[in-house]
Protein backbone atom coordinates (compact mmCIF):
# COMPACT_ATOMS: atom_id res chain seq x y z
CA UNK A 1 0.00 0.00 0.00
CA UNK A 2 0.96 3.44 -0.91
CA UNK A 3 2.45 5.83 1.88
CA UNK A 4 -0.21 8.91 2.60
CA UNK A 5 1.54 11.79 1.76
CA UNK A 6 2.71 14.36 3.91
CA UNK A 7 3.20 17.91 4.00
CA UNK A 8 6.28 19.98 5.60
CA UNK A 9 6.33 20.42 9.80
CA UNK A 10 5.18 23.72 10.51
CA UNK A 11 3.21 24.02 6.97
CA UNK A 12 -0.68 24.04 6.60
CA UNK A 13 -3.35 22.94 4.27
CA UNK A 14 -6.62 25.38 4.12
CA UNK A 15 -9.50 24.20 3.19
CA UNK A 16 -12.27 26.40 0.99
CA UNK A 17 -13.99 27.52 3.95
CA UNK A 18 -11.08 28.34 5.74
CA UNK A 19 -9.57 30.39 2.52
CA UNK A 20 -12.59 32.14 3.05
CA UNK A 21 -11.89 33.01 6.43
CA UNK A 22 -8.47 33.98 5.20
CA UNK A 23 -9.93 35.73 2.53
CA UNK A 24 -11.66 37.84 4.73
CA UNK A 25 -8.29 38.90 6.60
CA UNK A 26 -6.50 40.18 3.60
CA UNK A 27 -9.22 41.88 1.96
CA UNK A 28 -9.51 44.04 5.41
CA UNK A 29 -6.25 44.99 5.54
CA UNK A 30 -5.62 45.74 2.30
CA UNK A 31 -8.51 47.81 2.36
CA UNK A 32 -7.33 49.76 5.61
CA UNK A 33 -4.22 49.77 3.66
CA UNK A 34 -5.45 51.40 1.03
CA UNK A 35 -7.55 53.60 3.36
CA UNK A 36 -4.52 55.12 4.49
CA UNK A 37 -2.94 56.24 1.27
CA UNK A 38 -0.47 53.08 0.89
CA UNK A 39 0.41 51.05 -2.72
CA UNK A 40 0.87 47.35 -2.86
CA UNK A 41 4.23 45.91 -4.54
CA UNK A 42 5.28 42.46 -4.63
CA UNK A 43 8.87 41.07 -4.42
CA UNK A 44 10.14 37.26 -4.86
CA UNK A 45 9.94 34.51 -3.04
CA UNK A 46 13.58 34.11 -3.01
CA UNK A 47 16.11 36.76 -3.03
CA UNK A 48 20.04 36.14 -3.34
CA UNK A 49 21.66 35.08 0.14
CA UNK A 50 23.84 37.97 -0.29
CA UNK A 51 20.38 40.23 0.65
CA UNK A 52 19.23 38.56 3.62
CA UNK A 53 22.27 37.40 5.27
CA UNK A 54 23.26 39.65 8.16
CA UNK A 55 20.59 41.32 8.62
CA UNK A 56 18.62 39.71 10.82
CA UNK A 57 21.05 38.79 13.69
CA UNK A 58 23.35 36.04 14.36
CA UNK A 59 20.02 34.15 15.11
CA UNK A 60 18.02 35.37 12.28
CA UNK A 61 20.53 33.92 10.19
CA UNK A 62 20.28 30.68 11.38
CA UNK A 63 16.76 31.07 10.20
CA UNK A 64 17.04 31.40 6.86
CA UNK A 65 16.04 28.65 4.13
CA UNK A 66 18.50 28.12 2.02
CA UNK A 67 18.17 27.33 -2.14
CA UNK A 68 20.81 24.74 -3.36
CA UNK A 69 21.91 25.81 -6.74
CA UNK A 70 20.54 24.78 -9.42
CA UNK A 71 22.13 21.18 -11.35
CA UNK A 72 25.60 19.51 -9.94
CA UNK A 73 25.62 22.01 -6.51
CA UNK A 74 28.25 20.18 -5.23
CA UNK A 75 30.98 20.85 -8.14
CA UNK A 76 32.42 23.97 -6.87
CA UNK A 77 32.95 22.54 -3.47
CA UNK A 78 35.98 22.38 -1.78
CA UNK A 79 36.05 18.77 -0.34
CA UNK A 80 38.25 20.07 2.64
CA UNK A 81 35.05 21.48 3.41
CA UNK A 82 32.91 18.91 3.06
CA UNK A 83 35.01 16.49 4.79
CA UNK A 84 35.78 18.89 7.81
CA UNK A 85 31.41 19.37 7.77
CA UNK A 86 32.04 22.75 7.77
CA UNK A 87 28.57 23.79 7.08
CA UNK A 88 28.81 27.44 7.58
CA UNK A 89 31.17 27.83 5.11
CA UNK A 90 30.02 25.16 2.59
CA UNK A 91 26.49 26.77 2.36
CA UNK A 92 28.07 29.93 0.65
CA UNK A 93 29.60 26.98 -1.97
CA UNK A 94 26.47 25.32 -2.87
CA UNK A 95 23.55 27.88 -1.90
CA UNK A 96 23.31 31.05 -4.03
CA UNK A 97 19.57 31.98 -2.91
CA UNK A 98 17.11 31.53 0.19
CA UNK A 99 14.09 32.03 0.97
CA UNK A 100 12.64 35.39 2.15
CA UNK A 101 12.81 35.73 6.08
CA UNK A 102 10.32 38.55 6.11
CA UNK A 103 9.27 41.64 3.65
CA UNK A 104 10.90 44.43 4.65
CA UNK A 105 14.56 43.49 3.67
CA UNK A 106 13.65 42.66 0.22
CA UNK A 107 11.60 45.82 0.32
CA UNK A 108 14.73 47.69 1.30
CA UNK A 109 16.39 45.76 -1.14
CA UNK A 110 13.45 46.69 -4.07
CA UNK A 111 13.54 50.79 -2.69
CA UNK A 112 17.37 50.38 -3.86
CA UNK A 113 16.90 48.92 -6.40
CA UNK A 114 14.09 50.89 -8.03
CA UNK A 115 14.92 54.64 -6.36
CA UNK A 116 14.83 56.36 -10.04
CA UNK A 117 11.11 55.38 -10.03
CA UNK A 118 9.71 56.30 -6.51
CA UNK A 119 8.16 59.38 -5.09
CA UNK A 120 9.33 59.96 -1.70
CA UNK A 121 8.17 59.73 0.76
CA UNK A 122 7.15 55.98 -0.48
CA UNK A 123 4.38 54.69 1.16
CA UNK A 124 3.94 50.57 0.22
CA UNK A 125 2.29 47.58 1.61
CA UNK A 126 2.76 43.91 0.77
CA UNK A 127 0.94 40.90 1.34
CA UNK A 128 2.73 37.52 0.81
CA UNK A 129 4.20 34.65 2.29
CA UNK A 130 7.72 34.07 4.32
CA UNK A 131 9.35 31.36 5.37
CA UNK A 132 11.73 30.68 8.37
CA UNK A 133 13.37 27.23 9.84
CA UNK A 134 11.82 27.69 13.06
CA UNK A 135 10.70 25.18 15.65
CA UNK A 136 6.89 24.95 14.85
CA UNK A 137 4.73 25.27 17.27
CA UNK A 138 1.20 27.10 18.25
CA UNK A 139 1.04 29.90 16.52
CA UNK A 140 4.45 29.51 15.58
CA UNK A 141 5.20 27.95 11.76
CA UNK A 142 7.54 27.67 9.38
CA UNK A 143 5.61 28.81 6.28
CA UNK A 144 3.38 31.76 7.00
CA UNK A 145 2.16 35.13 5.63
CA UNK A 146 2.78 38.80 6.08
CA UNK A 147 0.45 41.54 5.49
CA UNK A 148 3.28 44.68 5.77
CA UNK A 149 3.19 48.87 5.63
CA UNK A 150 5.88 50.54 5.08
CA UNK A 151 7.02 54.47 4.80
CA UNK A 152 10.44 54.96 3.42
CA UNK A 153 11.97 58.68 2.85
CA UNK A 154 10.52 61.02 5.89
CA UNK A 155 12.29 61.01 8.89
CA UNK A 156 8.44 62.27 10.70
CA UNK A 157 7.27 60.95 13.77
CA UNK A 158 4.00 61.42 12.26
CA UNK A 159 4.70 58.18 10.74
CA UNK A 160 4.65 56.34 13.54
CA UNK A 161 1.25 57.84 14.64
CA UNK A 162 -0.17 56.99 11.56
CA UNK A 163 0.78 53.31 12.07
CA UNK A 164 -0.60 53.12 15.55
CA UNK A 165 -3.85 54.67 14.16
CA UNK A 166 -3.93 52.01 11.12
CA UNK A 167 -3.39 49.05 13.11
CA UNK A 168 -6.44 50.45 15.81
CA UNK A 169 -8.68 50.61 12.69
CA UNK A 170 -7.47 46.91 11.54
CA UNK A 171 -8.58 45.63 14.65
CA UNK A 172 -11.61 47.34 15.84
CA UNK A 173 -13.00 46.03 12.18
CA UNK A 174 -11.68 42.23 13.47
CA UNK A 175 -13.20 43.17 16.28
CA UNK A 176 -10.31 42.34 18.43
CA UNK A 177 -9.40 43.91 21.69
CA UNK A 178 -5.38 44.63 21.69
CA UNK A 179 -2.63 46.22 23.56
CA UNK A 180 -0.19 48.20 21.36
CA UNK A 181 2.96 47.57 23.10
CA UNK A 182 5.87 50.64 22.82
CA UNK A 183 9.18 50.80 22.67
CA UNK A 184 12.30 52.38 21.36
CA UNK A 185 15.74 51.21 20.58
CA UNK A 186 17.49 54.45 21.76
CA UNK A 187 15.93 53.77 24.72
CA UNK A 188 17.50 49.93 24.62
CA UNK A 189 20.71 51.81 23.91
CA UNK A 190 20.37 54.04 27.07
CA UNK A 191 19.54 50.98 29.23
CA UNK A 192 22.72 49.51 28.08
CA UNK A 193 24.81 52.30 28.43
CA UNK A 194 23.99 53.27 32.12
CA UNK A 195 24.09 49.66 33.00
CA UNK A 196 28.02 50.01 31.80
CA UNK A 197 27.49 47.46 29.10
CA UNK A 198 27.14 49.38 25.83
CA UNK A 199 29.00 47.16 23.87
CA UNK A 200 26.83 44.38 24.42
CA UNK A 201 23.36 46.17 23.07
CA UNK A 202 22.71 43.03 20.92
CA UNK A 203 22.65 40.59 23.38
CA UNK A 204 20.61 42.44 26.02
CA UNK A 205 18.19 43.20 23.55
CA UNK A 206 18.12 39.44 22.45
CA UNK A 207 18.17 38.08 25.82
CA UNK A 208 14.96 41.13 27.29
CA UNK A 209 12.79 40.48 24.16
CA UNK A 210 12.16 36.56 25.44
CA UNK A 211 10.64 37.67 29.16
CA UNK A 212 7.56 37.35 28.59
CA UNK A 213 8.50 33.59 27.45
CA UNK A 214 11.00 32.76 29.91
CA UNK A 215 10.74 35.13 32.43
CA UNK A 216 13.05 37.50 34.18
CA UNK A 217 15.42 34.94 36.15
CA UNK A 218 15.97 33.14 33.03
CA UNK A 219 16.91 36.58 31.29
CA UNK A 220 19.00 37.24 33.99
CA UNK A 221 20.93 33.68 33.43
CA UNK A 222 21.32 34.62 30.22
CA UNK A 223 22.70 38.25 30.36
CA UNK A 224 25.29 36.34 32.90
CA UNK A 225 26.09 34.22 29.78
CA UNK A 226 26.87 36.81 27.68
CA UNK A 227 29.65 38.65 30.38
CA UNK A 228 27.09 41.13 32.51
CA UNK A 229 28.17 41.62 35.75
CA UNK A 230 25.37 40.97 38.74
CA UNK A 231 25.51 44.75 39.28
CA UNK A 232 24.41 45.55 35.82
CA UNK A 233 21.97 43.50 36.04
CA UNK A 234 20.42 44.58 39.34
CA UNK A 235 20.70 48.11 37.37
CA UNK A 236 18.79 46.65 34.64
CA UNK A 237 15.79 44.72 36.90
CA UNK A 238 14.04 48.10 37.78
CA UNK A 239 13.58 49.09 34.44
CA UNK A 240 12.56 45.87 32.78
CA UNK A 241 9.92 45.52 35.82
CA UNK A 242 8.51 49.28 35.64
CA UNK A 243 4.58 49.61 36.63
CA UNK A 244 2.25 52.52 36.22
CA UNK A 245 0.90 54.77 33.39
CA UNK A 246 2.58 55.73 30.30
CA UNK A 247 3.06 59.14 32.25
CA UNK A 248 4.59 57.80 35.55
CA UNK A 249 6.63 55.09 33.17
CA UNK A 250 8.51 58.08 31.11
CA UNK A 251 8.83 60.21 34.29
CA UNK A 252 10.61 56.91 35.78
CA UNK A 253 12.94 56.72 32.66
CA UNK A 254 13.88 60.44 32.32
CA UNK A 255 15.20 59.52 36.13
CA UNK A 256 16.70 56.21 35.54
CA UNK A 257 18.55 57.06 31.89
CA UNK A 258 19.14 61.08 33.01
CA UNK A 259 22.59 60.71 31.97
CA UNK A 260 22.57 58.91 28.68
CA UNK A 261 21.94 61.62 25.84
CA UNK A 262 20.79 58.17 23.60
CA UNK A 263 18.29 57.22 26.28
CA UNK A 264 16.68 60.86 26.47
CA UNK A 265 16.48 61.58 22.74
CA UNK A 266 14.63 57.77 22.66
CA UNK A 267 12.26 59.23 25.85
CA UNK A 268 11.29 62.39 23.92
CA UNK A 269 10.69 60.25 20.54
CA UNK A 270 8.47 57.81 22.50
CA UNK A 271 6.49 61.23 24.32
CA UNK A 272 5.79 62.55 20.58
CA UNK A 273 3.93 59.43 19.39
CA UNK A 274 2.15 59.12 22.75
CA UNK A 275 0.80 63.01 22.57
CA UNK A 276 0.00 62.45 19.50
CA UNK A 277 -1.98 59.15 19.50
CA UNK A 278 -3.75 59.78 22.72
CA UNK A 279 -6.63 62.82 20.89
CA UNK A 280 -7.22 59.92 18.77
CA UNK A 281 -8.95 58.23 21.28
CA UNK A 282 -7.86 54.72 19.93
CA UNK A 283 -10.09 51.68 20.72
CA UNK A 284 -6.56 49.71 21.35
CA UNK A 285 -4.31 50.34 24.55
CA UNK A 286 -1.20 51.91 23.80
CA UNK A 287 1.38 51.26 26.73
CA UNK A 288 5.14 51.36 27.20
CA UNK A 289 7.03 48.31 27.56
CA UNK A 290 10.81 48.55 28.06
CA UNK A 291 11.47 44.64 27.71
CA UNK A 292 10.62 44.91 24.10
CA UNK A 293 13.08 44.50 21.69
CA UNK A 294 12.07 42.31 18.90
CA UNK A 295 16.13 40.39 19.01
CA UNK A 296 16.73 42.18 15.88
CA UNK A 297 19.39 44.66 14.31
CA UNK A 298 17.87 46.96 11.80
CA UNK A 299 15.81 48.85 14.46
CA UNK A 300 16.53 52.50 15.64
CA UNK A 301 13.95 54.43 16.92
CA UNK A 302 10.43 53.57 17.40
CA UNK A 303 9.61 49.21 18.07
CA UNK A 304 5.96 48.34 18.26
CA UNK A 305 4.57 44.83 19.14
CA UNK A 306 0.76 44.14 19.27
CA UNK A 307 -0.62 41.32 21.65
CA UNK A 308 -4.65 40.19 21.79
CA UNK A 309 -6.23 40.34 25.02
CA UNK A 310 -8.56 37.59 24.88
CA UNK A 311 -6.28 34.70 23.53
CA UNK A 312 -2.99 33.20 24.68
CA UNK A 313 -1.01 33.47 21.83
CA UNK A 314 2.23 35.71 20.56
CA UNK A 315 2.32 38.82 19.03
CA UNK A 316 0.03 39.30 16.21
CA UNK A 317 1.33 42.51 15.01
CA UNK A 318 4.92 43.71 14.96
CA UNK A 319 7.57 46.50 13.11
CA UNK A 320 9.65 49.96 13.97
CA UNK A 321 11.41 52.80 12.59
CA UNK A 322 15.06 51.11 10.64
CA UNK A 323 16.82 54.45 9.68
CA UNK A 324 19.72 52.85 8.50
CA UNK A 325 18.46 49.38 6.68
CA UNK A 326 19.07 51.01 3.08
CA UNK A 327 22.16 51.67 3.90
CA UNK A 328 24.02 47.75 3.80
CA UNK A 329 22.12 48.02 -0.38
CA UNK A 330 24.23 51.22 -0.91
CA UNK A 331 21.84 53.88 -0.17
CA UNK A 332 22.23 55.62 3.34
CA UNK A 333 20.46 58.02 5.18
CA UNK A 334 17.28 56.75 3.71
CA UNK A 335 14.59 56.34 6.96
CA UNK A 336 12.00 53.83 7.30
CA UNK A 337 9.24 52.88 9.31
CA UNK A 338 6.82 49.95 8.84
CA UNK A 339 5.31 46.87 10.50
CA UNK A 340 3.78 43.77 9.49
CA UNK A 341 0.52 41.92 10.56
CA UNK A 342 1.00 38.09 11.55
CA UNK A 343 -2.02 37.03 9.61
CA UNK A 344 -1.74 33.28 10.71
CA UNK A 345 -1.68 34.49 14.26
CA UNK A 346 -4.64 36.49 13.39
CA UNK A 347 -6.51 33.74 11.74
CA UNK A 348 -6.15 31.65 15.02
CA UNK A 349 -7.16 34.61 17.20
CA UNK A 350 -10.48 35.54 15.03
CA UNK A 351 -11.14 31.67 15.17
CA UNK A 352 -10.80 31.26 19.01
CA UNK A 353 -12.96 33.90 19.29
CA UNK A 354 -15.57 33.30 16.53
CA UNK A 355 -15.27 36.83 15.11
CA UNK A 356 -16.09 36.05 11.10
CA UNK A 357 -18.93 37.87 10.22
CA UNK A 358 -21.85 35.46 8.94
CA UNK A 359 -21.73 35.65 5.55
CA UNK A 360 -17.51 34.85 5.10
CA UNK A 361 -18.07 31.52 4.81
CA UNK A 362 -20.66 31.73 1.35
CA UNK A 363 -19.39 30.26 -1.79
CA UNK A 364 -22.28 32.21 -3.52
CA UNK A 365 -25.36 34.38 -2.23
CA UNK A 366 -27.71 32.00 -3.78
CA UNK A 367 -28.09 28.49 -4.93
CA UNK A 368 -30.53 27.42 -8.08
CA UNK A 369 -32.10 24.38 -7.42
CA UNK A 370 -31.68 21.95 -10.59
CA UNK A 371 -35.36 19.82 -11.32
CA UNK A 372 -34.31 18.86 -14.68
CA UNK A 373 -33.09 20.40 -18.85
CA UNK A 374 -35.69 23.10 -18.76
CA UNK A 375 -35.85 24.60 -15.43
CA UNK A 376 -31.91 24.47 -15.18
CA UNK A 377 -32.08 26.46 -18.74
CA UNK A 378 -34.16 29.11 -16.94
CA UNK A 379 -31.73 29.16 -14.01
CA UNK A 380 -28.81 30.01 -15.88
CA UNK A 381 -30.59 33.00 -17.68
CA UNK A 382 -31.49 34.47 -14.41
CA UNK A 383 -28.79 33.83 -13.01
CA UNK A 384 -26.40 35.59 -15.76
CA UNK A 385 -28.96 38.49 -14.79
CA UNK A 386 -27.53 38.06 -10.93
CA UNK A 387 -23.90 38.20 -11.63
CA UNK A 388 -24.09 41.31 -14.21
CA UNK A 389 -25.77 42.98 -10.85
CA UNK A 390 -22.38 42.23 -9.09
CA UNK A 391 -24.75 38.81 -7.03
CA UNK A 392 -22.40 35.75 -6.62
CA UNK A 393 -25.04 32.52 -7.75
CA UNK A 394 -24.31 28.87 -8.73
CA UNK A 395 -27.08 25.96 -10.02
CA UNK A 396 -26.58 22.77 -8.84
CA UNK A 397 -25.41 20.98 -12.00
CA UNK A 398 -27.06 17.68 -11.54
CA UNK A 399 -30.90 16.53 -11.08
CA UNK A 400 -30.66 15.19 -7.39
CA UNK A 401 -33.07 14.75 -5.04
CA UNK A 402 -34.27 18.12 -3.35
CA UNK A 403 -32.76 16.82 -0.04
CA UNK A 404 -29.47 15.99 -1.45
CA UNK A 405 -29.13 19.66 -3.15
CA UNK A 406 -30.33 21.43 0.04
CA UNK A 407 -27.84 19.55 2.05
CA UNK A 408 -25.16 20.96 -0.55
CA UNK A 409 -26.60 24.88 0.14
CA UNK A 410 -26.00 24.17 3.46
CA UNK A 411 -22.89 22.87 3.28
CA UNK A 412 -21.54 25.56 1.18
CA UNK A 413 -23.32 28.65 3.74
CA UNK A 414 -25.23 29.61 1.22
CA UNK A 415 -27.62 32.17 2.57
CA UNK A 416 -30.56 31.85 -0.27
CA UNK A 417 -31.73 29.06 -2.36
CA UNK A 418 -33.99 29.40 -5.83
CA UNK A 419 -36.36 27.50 -7.30
CA UNK A 420 -37.40 27.61 -10.39
CA UNK A 421 -40.10 25.05 -11.09
CA UNK A 422 -43.07 24.23 -13.75
CA UNK A 423 -45.61 26.87 -11.77
CA UNK A 424 -41.94 29.83 -11.48
CA UNK A 425 -41.19 28.57 -15.18
CA UNK A 426 -45.34 29.60 -16.45
CA UNK A 427 -45.30 32.85 -14.59
CA UNK A 428 -41.64 33.53 -15.21
CA UNK A 429 -40.80 34.21 -11.48
CA UNK A 430 -38.47 32.30 -8.86
CA UNK A 431 -39.15 31.17 -5.13
CA UNK A 432 -36.72 32.26 -3.38
CA UNK A 433 -36.08 30.86 0.00
CA UNK A 434 -34.33 32.26 3.33
CA UNK A 435 -31.49 29.62 4.68
CA UNK A 436 -31.51 31.52 8.39
CA UNK A 437 -35.13 31.52 8.95
CA UNK A 438 -36.57 29.24 6.48
CA UNK A 439 -39.41 31.62 4.72
CA UNK A 440 -40.06 31.13 1.31
CA UNK A 441 -41.55 34.40 -0.71
CA UNK A 442 -42.31 34.43 -4.65
CA UNK A 443 -40.48 37.49 -6.32
CA UNK A 444 -39.57 38.40 -10.02
CA UNK A 445 -35.64 38.48 -11.20
CA UNK A 446 -35.52 42.32 -10.58
CA UNK A 447 -37.33 41.82 -7.41
CA UNK A 448 -34.51 39.11 -6.18
CA UNK A 449 -31.76 41.38 -7.39
CA UNK A 450 -33.02 44.51 -5.32
CA UNK A 451 -33.55 42.12 -2.06
CA UNK A 452 -30.01 40.49 -2.80
CA UNK A 453 -27.94 43.81 -3.06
Amino acid sequence: MAQKPSIPKGTRDFSPIEMAKRNYIFNTIREVFTLYGFQQIETPAMENLSTLMGKYGEEGDKLLFKILNSGDYLKDAPAELMTARDSVHLTSKISEKGLRYDLTVPFARYVVQHRAELQMPFKRYQIQPVWRADRPQKGRYREFYQCDADVVGSDSLLNEVELVALINEVFHRFGVRVVIKLNNRKILSGIAEVIGAPDKLIDITVAIDKIDKIGLDNVNDELRGKGLTDEAIDTLRPLLTMTGSNVEQLATLRTLLASSSEGMKGIEEMEFVLNHVAPLQLDAEVAIDVSLARGLNYYTGTILEVKALDVEIGSITGGGRYDNLTGVFGMPGLSGVGFSFGADRIFDVLNALDLYPADTLASARVLFINFGEREASAAMGHMMRLRAAGISAELYPDAAKMKKQMAYANDRHTPYVAIVGEQELADGTIALKDMATGEQHTVSVDELIARLK
